[in-house]
């Protein structure tokens, strides 16, 4: 497998960073993760955005004459190399900012930053979603600047973890008694036959599936508010659900060893999904020969 490292396309097992890179020592980087489908970056101009953004947000330039734009170009290029331009993949990128002696303030300006692009196969979890998954609360111990996509996961590790410790899917964080998002997701419930999510702001990473999900619903009629979800109101919520890049919309059947509902997917959830999963084939087309292993 090909991937793209500081500027050249190499083997993967012989891709090397330094032990001085400053994502290795601070997780000083940001990264960001996109479907593929039939070639194509779902979304690819958002997520184009958000990599600017991020990047941007932690005053971290990209090498003269690179953009967002191009290093998607590189991951195309890669698809096609690696034999995966044909079915459904993930493309993830990765910038830091590079190599220094170790201290904690920025390294002295025109330190090259690391840039690293891969591919691999996917497989969407569909199955899962016919049947739903079961999900955990946790606290939300994280810093203050969730809305930026930095490659510092530690508290959504640990979250996650706890969650497959209890034979979970995900956990969705609860900060100040309001539900935020999931480890790796976005979180919403249906309460009075209306989505309720939380607001975007710092508290949340502003998903690129949670906006398309919400824009689709929006345009399909159904009620939408994003107006966040209150601990002790998540045992009458009629469905839950979560959105990311690679679980689409998928319904939380279970919280907490308790079920949503009946216990069931809903029809709210059920409808949006099949809604998005046109919208994606809209984009990308319907994936046919998607390979038969799964990538991360």
């Amino acid at each position: 497998m090909l991937v793209f490292l500081n500027g050249e396309f190499v083997e993967r097992s012989q891709a090397k960073v330094s032990v001085d890179d400053r994502g290795f020592l601070f997780g000083d980087g940001v990264y960001e993760v996109t479907r593929v489908r039939g070639g194509r970056l779902f979304e690819g101009a958002r997520h184009d955005r958000r990599l600017a953004r991020n990047l941007a947000e932690l005053e971290l330039p990209l090498p003269t004459g690179t953009t967002p734009a191009a290093l998607s170009e590189v991951a195309l290029k890669l698809l096609h190399e690696n034999g995966l331009a044909g079915g459904e993949a993930l493309a993830y990128f990765q910038v830091t900012r590079g190599v220094a002696p170790r201290a904690h303030q920025f390294p002295p300006t025109g330190t090259p930053p690391t840039v690293y692009v891969s591919v691999g196969a996917f497989v969407p979890p569909d199955a899962l979603r016919g049947r739903g998954v079961a999900c955990i609360t946790y606290p939300d111990v994280r810093w203050t600047r969730c809305d930026m996509k930095v490659v510092n996961l530690l508290p959504n590790v640990l979250a996650k973890q706890a969650a497959v410790a209890q034979g979970a899917y995900e956990a969705f964080f609860i900060r100040d008694g309001l539900v935020t998002e999931g480890a790796s997701t976005n979180f919403f419930a249906v309460l009075d036959g209306e989505i309720r999510t939380y607001p975007k702001s710092n508290f949340i990473l502003p998903g690129i599936t949670r906006d398309v999900a919400l824009e689709l619903a929006v345009a399909e009629g159904i009620a939408v508010r994003e107006e966040p979800v209150r601990a002790d109101e998540l045992s009458r919520a009629t469905e839950i659900f979560l959105t990311s890049t690679m679980n689409d919309v998928m319904p939380v059947v279970t919280l907490n060893e308790r079920k949503v509902g009946d216990g069931t997917p809903g029809p709210v959830t059920t409808r949006l999904a099949k809604i998005f999963a046109a919208h994606l084939e809209a984009e990308c087309g319907a994936g046919a020969g998607a390979p038969v292993t799964a990538n991360r």
